[in-house]
């Protein structure tokens, strides 16, 4: 079960780092458009499709995978586990997000500002907090 959790951990890290990204992506291509940077409009679509496509979803996935076979390995139980995949279920509907607005970018139809993808750029650093200190401290 060690290889199980340490993959799991992987792919959480690797999850987590494209998430932290994405949105910052969003901010970058927010700028492009305001200055009429058509060219580095499409170099962001490509990159921010690469990264959803190639590194965020699979490491959701990933993660998703391995804790459940940790969960069903360890039979995991109580309180803190509950409150944990809640944060986990908040940070699906976050990846979730950022899928629509990689898809708005796409087609040419983001109507959201600069400043709201860097307020959404700090929504999964508390999320993380919240789900390290669950398994960590397991308060409940």
């Amino acid at each position: 079960m060690l290889w199980v959790k340490s993959l799991h951990i992987i792919f959480v890290i690797t999850w987590m780092a494209a998430i932290f990204y994405l949105p910052r992506l969003f901010v970058y291509h927010v700028q492009a458009l305001n200055e009429g940077d058509t060219r580095g409009s499409e170099r962001f679509k490509i990159m921010e499709r690469k990264l959803f496509n190639g590194i965020m979803t699979p490491g959701a996935v990933l993660s998703i995978v391995f804790g459940l076979w940790l969960w069903l390995g360890y039979g995991i139980s109580g309180g803190w586990l509950h409150a944990k995949l809640t944060l986990v279920l908040l940070l699906i509907v976050f990846h979730g997000l950022c899928w629509s607005h990689l898809r708005a970018f796409r087609d040419d139809r983001n109507t959201r500002s600069e400043r709201y993808f860097r307020i959404i750029n700090e929504l999964p650093v508390f999320l993380l907090f919240g789900i390290v200190i669950f398994v960590v401290v397991k308060p409940f």
